[in-house]
């Protein structure tokens, strides 16, 4: 098993790199507690042209400024003031496409993660949908900016090709008021995972 390599969040297609994050292992090492959980949802913002992504029409603040660092860079930010979301940034510098990480599978670490998220057994919910993901795999807002190929946020490849016929595609989750743009088919899962957070068949 390798760490996913730079060159793969490099490249410019970002609903590509989207779907081909299904079946990577997102790992989590913070103070010595390794969490693991196999990608299992995930959602592409396709920079400035999106309505649904923070840096539409390059919009650029203190809040999203990690999505305009180079490719491989975590972006995490707080959604309703709690969940921390976890994107994974990809392109060149500069240009802020990024992909949240929406459910997980659980590998490594599920008791931590379940002291982590306060639940008494590792059901579904431990890791379906971002806020559970982020919460799981002990992530906060200060962790944004951290590189995916050092040792504290990483994705592993374990070479387990995911069949097209497995996939499912369809719109984003919570983003109607991006317009036309909320019905773009970047929203990307497991078929029949019981940790993916929308519709799964």
């Amino acid at each position: 098993m390798k760490k996913v390599p730079l060159s793969f969040y490099q490249r410019k297609d970002v609903v590509k790199i989207a779907k081909e994050l299904l079946g990577k292992i997102v790992v989590t090492n913070f103070e010595g507690k390794v969490t693991s959980g196999r990608i299992v949802e995930t959602e592409a913002y396709a920079g400035i042209t999106d309505r649904a992504s923070h840096s539409f029409a390059g919009r650029r603040t203190a809040r999203n400024e990690h999505m305009y660092s180079s490719a491989g860079t975590a972006y995490i930010y707080i959604c309703y003031g709690m969940h921390q979301m976890l994107n994974v940034v990809t392109n060149d510098k500069e240009i802020p496409d990024a992909i949240l990480i929406r459910a997980v599978e659980p590998i490594e670490g599920i008791e931590i993660m379940l002291q982590r998220t306060g639940k008494a057994r590792a059901d579904k919910t431990l890791t379906r949908g971002p806020g559970n993901v982020g919460k799981a795999l002990g992530i906060f807002k200060h962790h944004s900016g951290l590189y995916l190929l050092d040792e504290e946020i990483f994705l592993l490849d374990d070479s387990k090709k995911m069949p097209d016929e497995n996939i499912g595609i369809s719109k984003r989750i919570g983003v109607e008021s991006a317009g036309e743009d909320a019905l773009l088919l970047y929203r990307f899962y497991v078929k029949g995972n019981k940790y993916v957070s929308g519709k799964n068949y």
